[in-house]
């Protein structure tokens, strides 16, 4: 069994060394211990989408995940990830319009009707601007809690948490990288941009 270590490393980085690690052992498994529960579910989801199977236990305050190739993964390889039917909502901003005032109340009423009228998309991707939403806006943040845990999938861009000087703030969802997006273009039936 190949074993990697990359903690400290921010995505997709672990998902890249398991992807190469993984075309390289044929039938077998890969073990990648990470520090941060994003590369956790990134390496969970490069599994699923594969269908290869994949296990996660927590080692010392780190977790392990075991990928292994030659088993068939419990869920349809297309799983979740793969819907093709499925919403991915991509949203660069936190207000809706040029007026911010207005627009920052237009954006909290855009997400609130999402939630009531559970039109919820498979996945919210928060980029720019829009990582204010996860991470100071006390009215919004709520609501993207609710939405997570209706099975909306939530992420940030890391990069845009660090420019903003964000990233101990996140308070909904998961860190999350650009490759995201570009798996999401391949991935979902419906990309929505905002």
């Amino acid at each position: 069994m190949m074993r990697i270590d990359a903690r400290g490393l921010g995505c997709p980085e672990p998902v890249v060394l398991a992807e190469q690690a993984i075309g390289r052992t044929g039938e077998g498994a890969v073990e990648v211990l990470v520090d941060n529960e994003a590369s956790v579910r990134n390496l969970e989801r490069f599994a699923r989408k594969n269908g290869l199977y994949s296990e996660t236990e927590t080692v010392d305050g780190c977790w392990k995940v075991k990928i292994t190739r030659g088993r068939s993964c419990p869920e349809d390889a297309a799983g979740s990830e793969g819907r093709k039917g499925g919403v991915m909502m991509v949203i660069g901003t936190d207000s809706l319009g040029k007026d911010e005032a207005l627009g920052r109340m237009l954006m909290k009423g855009f997400l609130e009707t999402m939630k009531v009228t559970r039109e919820l998309p498979d996945m919210i991707f928060f980029l720019n601007a829009g990582v204010r939403l996860t991470t100071r806006d006390e009215e919004v943040v709520p609501l993207l809690k609710e939405m997570e845990s209706l099975g909306v999938e939530v992420f940030s861009c890391g990069t845009c948490l660090k420019h903003y000087g964000l990233e101990a703030e996140l308070k909904v969802g998961y860190r999350g990288s650009t490759g995201q997006i570009v798996e999401g273009l391949r991935e979902f039936g419906k990309v929505v941009w905002i």
